[in-house]
């Protein structure tokens, strides 16, 4: 299957240089193009885009309340939004993932970093490094102060957290703690199909898109503590 990809980004000719970048790949191809949140947001459902790359700073509607809107509609659930950020530590690289991107990218990667996240990202899997996502998200938690029990949606993370098994909250833990699912079933004794069967689960029940959503909420919750060096 060709992963269909929509660019949305201010600068043209930084979008023109994705746009070059990703045709190049024989199982991918750009499908749109947008200069704003909104326009992106539009794209994303009439040109039926897998990824959406998303600038977090553009005029008008910005990518982080793009990615709120991607995220709540029902007929978007399919995409997976990678938000491009100036710098490798943004200050609203945490508010991205809150909103429901996939996860994050700095705009000076290399070429093939880009290319491997587009592929990660729309195959369903951690979009970067568990490790890398958890490092920076720690870092502004522990910045921040201290969890929120009710959670960013009200929804109370102690009543969510309480639907899963223990094994789901132990897993958890570890991908929180930036373990790859190979990592943790090699620890726990058990296949990587399983942990993944138990990633999905915990992902269903706590509402998380995927893995990042994931890290996100050990955090918010106070189940995982942020340990500042």
């Amino acid at each position: 299957m060709t992963i269909r990809v929509l660019l949305a980004d201010d600068q043209a000719l930084l979008r023109s240089a994705f746009k070059v970048l990703v045709d190049s790949e024989p199982d991918m191809e750009v499908v749109g193009e947008a200069a704003d949140g909104a326009e992106a947001v539009a794209l994303a459902r009439s040109r039926r885009a897998d990824i959406v790359l998303m600038d977090i700073r553009m005029p008008g509607t910005d990518g982080l309340a793009a990615t709120r809107m991607i995220s709540a509609d029902p007929d978007l659930a399919g995409v997976r939004v990678v938000m491009l950020t100036t710098f490798e530590v943004d200050e609203y690289v945490v508010q991205s993932l809150r909103a429901g991107a996939s996860g994050f990218l700095g705009k000076g990667a290399e070429p093939d970093e880009l290319l491997n996240a587009i592929r990660i990202a729309a195959a369903g899997d951690a979009l970067l490094s568990p490790a890398a996502t958890k490092g920076l998200i720690a870092t502004f938690l522990a910045q921040g102060g201290s969890a929120d029990p009710a959670g960013p949606d009200g929804g109370g993370y102690a009543e969510r957290l309480s639907a899963l098994t223990v094994r789901e909250r132990e897993v958890l833990v570890l991908v929180a703690g930036g373990l790859s699912n190979d990592q943790i079933a090699e620890r726990l004794e058990v296949s990587p199909l399983t942990i993944k069967t138990h990633v999905n689960r915990a992902m269903a029940k706590l509402g998380a898109r995927d893995r990042a959503q994931l890290v996100v909420t050990a955090y918010e919750s106070g189940l995982v503590r942020p340990r500042v060096e």
